[in-house]
C-alpha cells in the first residue's frame, strides 16, 4: 500500500487521522509538495467512511498543512512551518517574552491550596461545609435563575445594584459604615479586592506601608506590581503605628486592624487616629481588609476603620468567612473620589462577576436570612474556639503560648523553647501523621530570631475532631 500504510488502524476517527497526518507532515515523513494518499484510498485502507477521511483532510486544510487542486491529490503544503509540536524547549531556553510583571509572579513562593484530604486539618481560611446554608442558598439561587429577564446581557462592573443596595443597608446595620450603595463595588473576593487596589493607587516602584507579619497573598500583590513593601512590626495591639516612616513618601498602607493577620491583636483609637494623620500628611489611603470582622467574641464587632477614616479608607469585605470562600463574593466601600477609577479599572480586569450569585446573596441579606445565618455562625465558631482553646491547653500546657483568642477563625500558637527555624520540620512530621499545620513565618517578610509559631485555624473542623487533632499532634511534636 505504500504510503497508506503511515495511518495506523488505532487512527480509525476523523480526529485520529488529522493527528496522525498532522505530526508525519511536521516530523518530516511527508516533505512539502509531496502527495498525500487520496480520501477514497485511504477509506478503505482503514475500514472507515470516506466522510470520515473527508474531515479529516477538511480540518489539515483549514490549519494550512494540506492544499488540495481541483482534480489532483492533496499535498503538503510549500510553505509549511516546520515547528515542532510539543516540542521540548531547547536547551538554554528562558521565558524572554514573558512581562516584568509575570516574572516577578514566578519569582515568589506558590501559595496554593493543599488537595488531598487530612483527617486534622487546622487549615485557616477554611470553613465547614456543614456550616453552609445548603437550602436557603439553593432557593436564592433557583429564584435568580428563574426571573424573568428581557436579555441574558452583561452587567455594570460594580456589581448588580440590588447587592450593592443590600450591602449598605447590612454595612450600616453590622459595621457601622454609613455610605452610598454607588461606593460599593462588588468583587470577586478580597484578592481581586486588594489587586484593584493596588492597580489603581500603587505604581511600580512605589513604597507599600505592609504589617509585619502580613497576609502572604496582600503582600505577594505589591510585589509582582514592582512596589517595595516596608513592613512596620505589629504587637499585640496591631500596627505599631509610632514606627511608621515618614509620611509623603509612600501611596498606601494595607492593614488589617480589626483582627491583625495573623497575630489577631486589634488596632487601639490610638493607633488608628495616628495611621489616618499619616495618610493624610502623606496624601495616602489606606486599605482596610476585614476579613472575619463578624468574628467577635468578648463584645460587639469592633468599629472599622473606614468610619474613622476621613475619606482616606478604602474598605475590603468579604462573605467568604460567613458563606464560604468558593463563592468568590467580596466587596470594596470607596471614597466618592476613587469610584469612577475602581469601576474602570474593575471593568478592564473581568468585566463584571457572576450575576446569579450577587443576585442570590442580595435575596439572602434583603429577607435577613444572611444575618440570621451570621450570628448562628458566630455562635458555633465561639464554641469551636473554647473546644480549641481547652484542648490545646490540655494537649501542651505551658510549652505553649496562645494569641488572637478574641476574635477570627484562627489563633497562634507559639512553642516555647523552639526557633522560626523549627516550624517547617514540624508542620513536615505532624503532615506525615495527617495533621496540618501552619508555620507564621510564612506570613514574614523578613526572619529573625523568635519561637517556632503555627497558624492554627478551626472553622472548618466538626467540633468532636479538634481535640483527637491535637492529642496526635502533641505526640508528634518533640516537644519536652
Amino acid at each position: 500500500m505504500g504510503q497508506l500504510t503511515q495511518v495506523t488502524q488505532k487512527a480509525a476517527s476523523a480526529r485520529g487521522i488529522y493527528l496522525e497526518l498532522r505530526d508525519q507532515i511536521v516530523g518530516g515523513v511527508y516533505n512539502p509538495g509531496d502527495g498525500l494518499p487520496s480520501t477514497r484510498a485511504l477509506a478503505e485502507e482503514l475500514g472507515v467512511s470516506r466522510t470520515t477521511v473527508t474531515a479529516a483532510f477538511d480540518q489539515l486544510i483549514s490549519e494550512g498543512y494540506v492544499t488540495v487542486r481541483q482534480g489532483a491529490r492533496a499535498t503538503v503544503a510549500n510553505n509549511l512551518a516546520r515547528a515542532a509540536i510539543n516540542q521540548e524547549p531547547r536547551p538554554g531556553y528562558t521565558h524572554q517574552r514573558l512581562s516584568g510583571y509575570a516574572k516577578r509572579a514566578m519569582e515568589l513562593p506558590p501559595h496554593l491550596p493543599r488537595t488531598e484530604n487530612l483527617p486534622f486539618d487546622f487549615r485557616y481560611g477554611d470553613v465547614s461545609p456543614d456550616d453552609f446554608p445548603k437550602l436557603a442558598w439553593r432557593k436564592a439561587m433557583t429564584t435568580a435563575v428563574l426571573a424573568r429577564r428581557e436579555r441574558l446581557a452583561y452587567g455594570h462592573p460594580a456589581g448588580c445594584q440590588s447587592l450593592r443596595q443590600a450591602l449598605q443597608g447590612y454595612l450600616w446595620r453590622a459595621r457601622g459604615i454609613r455610605c452610598e450603595a454607588e461606593q460599593i463595588v462588588v468583587v470577586n473576593g478580597s484578592q481581586q479586592a486588594v489587586d484593584i487596589c493596588a492597580r489603581v493607587l500603587v505604581d511600580p516602584g512605589d513604597k507599600v506601608v505592609t504589617e509585619e507579619p502580613c497576609y502572604a497573598m496582600a503582600r505577594n500583590v505589591f510585589l509582582t506590581l514592582g512596589a517595595e513593601p516596608v513592613p512596620v512590626p505589629c504587637d499585640s495591639d496591631g500596627m505599631d503605628t509610632a514606627r511608621l516612616p515618614e509620611p509623603g513618601r509612600h501611596t498606601l498602607a494595607f492593614v488589617t486592624p480589626s483582627h491583625q493577620f495573623p497575630l489577631g491583636g486589634v488596632l487601639s483609637v490610638g493607633r488608628r487616629r495616628q495611621l489616618v494623620e499619616w495618610a493624610e500628611a502623606g496624601n495616602a489611603y489606606i486599605v482596610e481588609d476585614d476579613y472575619d470582622g463578624e468574628y467577635r467574641y468578648d463584645v460587639r464587632p469592633i468599629p472599622p476603620l473606614y468610619v474613622s477614616g476621613q475619606g482616606r479608607v478604602v474598605y475590603v469585605g468579604t462573605v467568604s468567612k460567613t458563606l464560604s470562600p468558593t463563592l468568590r463574593l467580596g466587596y470594596l466601600v470607596l471614597p466618592k473620589d476613587l469610584v469612577e477609577p475602581f469601576v474602570r479599572s474593575k471593568q478592564i480586569a473581568d468585566r463584571h462577576g457572576a450575576t446569579f450569585e450577587q443576585e442570590a446573596l442580595a435575596s439572602l441579606i434583603d429577607s435577613g436570612i444572611y444575618e440570621r445565618h451570621v450570628r448562628k455562625m458566630r455562635r458555633i465558631n465561639e464554641k469551636r474556639r473554647a473546644v480549641f482553646l481547652d484542648a490545646m491547653t490540655e494537649a501542651f500546657g505551658e510549652r505553649v503560648e496562645i494569641v488572637g483568642t478574641s476574635a477570627g477563625l484562627h489563633v497562634v500558637v507559639w512553642f516555647n523553647g523552639f526557633q522560626a527555624e523549627d516550624e517547617e520540620e514540624f508542620a513536615r512530621k505532624a503532615l506525615a501523621a495527617g495533621i496540618g499545620i501552619y508555620p507564621v513565618s510564612r506570613s514574614f517578610a523578613h526572619q529573625s530570631e523568635r519561637r517556632a509559631g503555627f497558624v492554627f485555624g478551626y472553622a472548618s473542623m466538626p467540633v468532636q475532631s479538634i481535640p483527637e487533632g491535637l492529642r496526635r499532634l502533641s505526640s508528634v511534636l518533640p516537644i519536652p
